[in-house]
């Protein structure tokens, strides 16, 4: 005889572990409308300059905003209720969001270190004032939005769109010291190699993400999650003889889901058991979902999902 239970907590519905659903959506709004306004400032700058690197963070800018517009779509289909058909609610459009944020900076920088060969081979000149000026906008501006989604970082779909303003910051800054080279030195090729560093830098930051956001697309199990504790935890609960086909996945950026089978001995309080694993899986390792089977040894033994039946 076996007993099936879930627990499902709402502790981190709503918001993306510090930012509230409302703060969260204020400054994505923010964010948007400033780098909008800022692209079309640069780019503009950028052609009239010559200026391949301020083009280059114009462009990376740009896809920022339309991270971020991701991000924000995303984060409104995971508050939707769960239906019949979506029994799960749409929650997971935050992995694909952050995975698409990375992999839409990734072509970017796959675009600008192009450009920036061919700049390489064929220098032109460019106005080193002009690219300070607009740059060290750039710099304020984008400091300023990322330290809108600092206290959000653990949710990967936030971390993206804080990265992209991190990495903007620093993209700019770079392109300020771009700027004053070029102004003291009249050297051509500084503009095409500080662009080849933006996208180095834009890589270097993105990799992670790009990463975690696969993992979690392909229901890995969630960075700062560890497996083995937990099924060594939910073994040594009393009556507990058994922990098998134990699975953690991302609901979301945000959200962990567990499901467990605990074989108990003969006699033992089930109920007492189920409620004690929950509460382990949900206040010890911030599980926001856990369904746990509780089996008894005969059951155990023609359980046809064990790791051993698949030998």
């Amino acid at each position: 005889m076996t007993s099936t239970h879930h627990d499902h907590g709402h502790g981190s519905h709503g918001h993306a572990h510090g930012l509230t659903a409302g703060r969260f959506d204020r400054a994505v709004a923010l964010a948007v409308a400033l780098n909008a306004a800022f692209v079309a400032i640069e780019a503009g700058f950028g052609v009239w300059a010559g200026s391949l690197a301020l083009l280059a963070d114009a462009g990376h800018n740009a896809s920022d905003v339309a991270g971020l517009l991701a991000a924000w779509g995303a984060t409104w289909l995971a508050r939707r209720p769960p239906s019949r058909r979506y029994t799960w609610g749409l929650r997971r459009a935050t992995i694909y969001a952050a995975l698409g944020n990375a992999m839409l900076l990734l072509a970017a920088c796959g675009a600008i270190a192009w450009e920036a060969a061919g700049r390489l081979r064929h220098p032109e000149p460019v106005a080193g004032p002009v690219v300070i000026a607009v740059a060290a906008i750039g710099v304020v501006l984008n400091t300023l939005t990322a330290l809108l989604f600092v206290r959000g970082r653990r949710d990967a779909n936030v971390r993206g769109a804080f990265l992209h303003m991190a990495a903007d910051a620093a993209v700019s800054a770079g392109v300020v010291a771009a700027g004053v080279a070029i102004a003291v030195t009249g050297l051509r090729w500084i503009d095409p190699v500080v662009s080849l560093g933006v996208a180095a830098a834009i890589v270097w930051g993105t990799w992670g993400l790009f990463r975690e956001a696969l993992d979690l697309a392909l229901d890995a199990v969630p960075r700062g999650v560890d497996p083995a504790a937990i099924e060594a935890a939910l073994a040594a609960l009393p009556d507990v003889v058994e922990v098998h086909d134990l699975h953690v996945w991302g609901a979301s950026t945000a959200e962990v889901s567990l499901t467990a089978h605990l074989v108990v001995r003969a006699g033992a309080d089930r109920d007492g058991v189920l409620v004690a694993a929950l509460t382990l899986a949900r206040e010890r390792f911030d599980v926001d979902h856990a369904t746990v089977q509780i089996e008894g040894a005969g059951v155990a033994d023609s359980c046809r999902q064990r790791p051993a039946d698949a030998l």
